[in-house]
């Protein structure tokens, strides 16, 4: 098997370096029903409860925009919106109820667009997290997702003044010609009044999302569109390759893509460092000697693998009351219809669909749902103990941090030698030990996303081929 992945990895290589986008482990279509469900009282109990995750997904955005594959609707009103937020808070009420004693450690507000929200609706969501849920706003890294159209004055003084401490905007192209390609309709000039309205709030990271290999984009386009960004000095940059996905806008397409991608990301990559920034995963770039203060929750939702950890070779953050969140160890526990919780043995969620009329009938689904039903686990996937090990190696890998052999010793009773592909990545100058760290080199980051979907165990593999997507 072993002789085969190794196979599989150099044919991996000579192709496209963008294959899938891996943000997760296992992706969600592995998941499946979970029969019988589980009990969350029980599951939990189990569980370090000490340095949890929060997330909140609100599945609503103005627009779908031509590349998101993402859990949410454009088709909602103001009753249906209530309605959903209502749903919400009576799950996170039974969920907390389970849970028993329970210290959050970071908190992000994702979707979809939270800031779609009404502000009376954004401020019970926060009520949620802070009342409800007990989690401490004003002392733990706090991140919210935002577009140009709702980044409005009102609901950016609420949700600085609540203790959003990041700012995360999806701006993809400084171009109006690149952005309306994609089915988003934002002019510069509001991506451009957003960000100053962001800054004049006060938060102390500003992330901007941009994304490469956009239609009708260019190498000198994406460059500007990078540099426009730089003049709001934002703390983080993330740049996103372009994935064309089924049943996306653009997916839909009879359109052949220009593969730019790859100069795209090593130039845009060259200019940052270039410009005071330090790399700290594939896509996630952050200003130097912005490590070290009180961090946003980073990346899109639960996307990317950039949480500090014991082992982060950033500078310590101060005393805190509150334990730092480790990605690789510690659980999620997520509220809203498409949100997924993390405990070590169980990842579960609700089911998953791209498919606008599929969603919509999920949402429902959500908000018609009793409470009782929200005291178990019904769709998932259960790690075994190798699942567990894999998923661990696969988050410290992808970020600037690295594995940590010793770390990884100490959280699982055994090294890393029931894994022989990783010594596959050392001799393809994919990686490189540096004593008890293996990180990978500045190839093995480009091709983080062919190196990742290649660890992936053949069950979760198997599970994905099988996958029917809605």
């Amino acid at each position: 098997m072993i002789a085969t992945k190794i196979q599989n990895l150099k044919s991996f290589l000579e192709k496209s370096p963008y294959q899938a986008y891996v943000y997760s482990y296992p992706h969600k279509t592995a998941y499946r029903p979970l029969t019988p469900p589980v009990k969350l009282a029980d599951l939990w109990s189990k569980q370090d409860r000490q340095a949890l995750f929060l997330y909140i997904h609100i599945p609503f955005c103005e627009m779908r925009c031509g590349f998101c594959n993402l859990f949410t609707t454009v088709t909602h009103n103001e009753d249906f919106v209530s309605q959903y937020v209502r749903t919400v808070e009576r799950q996170a009420r039974q969920v907390k109820s389970l849970l028993g004693e329970v210290t959050f450690a970071r908190f992000a507000l994702g979707g979809g667009t939270p800031t779609q929200l009404p502000i009376n609706h954004l401020e019970t969501i926060l009520n949620v997290a802070s009342e409800t849920m007990g989690a401490d706003l004003q002392n733990i890294p706090v991140s919210v997702e935002m577009s140009p159209e709702t980044a409005d004055k009102d609901k950016l003084e609420l949700l600085r003044s609540r203790g959003v401490d990041r700012a995360s905007i999806g701006v993809q192209s400084f171009i109006e010609s690149e952005v309306l390609a994609t089915g988003r309709r934002q002019t510069t000039a509001q991506v451009e009044t957003a960000l100053n309205r962001m800054r004049e709030a006060g938060f102390p990271t500003i992330n901007i999302d941009l994304i490469y290999g956009l239609p009708g984009q260019t190498v000198e386009t994406w460059l500007y569109s990078i540099r426009a960004a730089l003049r709001f000095q934002p703390e983080e940059i993330y740049l996103y390759p372009l994935y064309v996905r089924p049943l996306t806008g653009l997916g839909r397409s009879d359109k052949e893509w220009d593969d730019i991608r790859l100069a795209c990301y090593r130039q845009g990559r060259s200019l940052l460092l270039s410009s005071g920034y330090t790399q700290v995963s594939m896509r996630m770039f952050r200003q130097l000697g912005q490590g070290g203060r009180r961090q946003g929750a980073g990346g899109r939702g639960q996307g990317e693998f950039v949480s500090p950890s014991p082992s982060s070779s950033h500078p310590p953050l101060p005393p805190s009351p509150t334990p730092v969140y480790c990605c690789q160890a510690d659980g999620m526990v997520g509220l809203g219809c498409g949100a997924r919780s993390y405990t070590d043995t169980l990842h579960y969620s609700n089911d998953y669909a791209v498919n606008s009329r599929e969603i919509r009938d999920i949402l429902l689904y959500f908000i018609q749902t009793p409470d009782e039903v929200f005291e178990y686990a019904n769709y998932g996937f259960q790690l075994d103990a190798q699942e567990r090990r894999r998923r661990y190696i696969l988050l410290s890998l992808f970020s600037d941090e690295g594995l940590n052999l010793a770390d990884y010793q100490n959280q699982f009773g055994t090294d890393v030698i029931a894994f022989p592909e990783l010594s596959q990545l050392l001799s393809l100058n994919l990686a490189t030990q540096d004593e008890q760290i293996l990180r990978l080199t500045e190839v093995g980051i480009e091709k983080s996303d062919v190196i990742g979907a290649w660890l992936f165990s053949e069950k979760v593999n198997q599970l994905m081929q099988s996958y029917e997507l809605k």
